[in-house]
C-alpha cells in the first residue's frame, strides 16, 4: 500500500494539533499526579514520568515541525 503524500500545510496543521494535544495531556497528567499522590505516591511518580515522556514526544514533534 502506497503512503498518501501530504501537502506542507496539512503536515503543519497535523503537527500543531499533535503538539497542542500532547501539551494538554502532559498538563492533565501532572495535575492528576498531585491528586493521586495522597493515595499512592509511587503511582503518582509513574504518572509524572508519563508526563515527562509526553514532553519529550512534544519536543520531538516541535523539532520535526521545524524541519518543514
Amino acid at each position: 500500500m502506497e503512503a498518501k503524500k501530504l501537502h506542507k500545510h496539512e503536515i503543519e496543521h497535523l503537527m500543531e494539533h499533535w503538539i497542542e494535544h500532547n501539551k494538554s495531556h502532559s498538563k492533565s497528567f501532572r495535575e492528576r499526579a498531585k491528586e493521586i499522590e495522597a493515595t499512592s505516591p509511587r503511582a503518582a511518580e509513574k504518572v509524572t514520568a508519563a508526563a515527562d515522556l509526553m514532553d519529550l514526544c512534544t519536543s520531538k514533534l516541535e523539532e520535526a515541525a521545524g524541519e518543514l
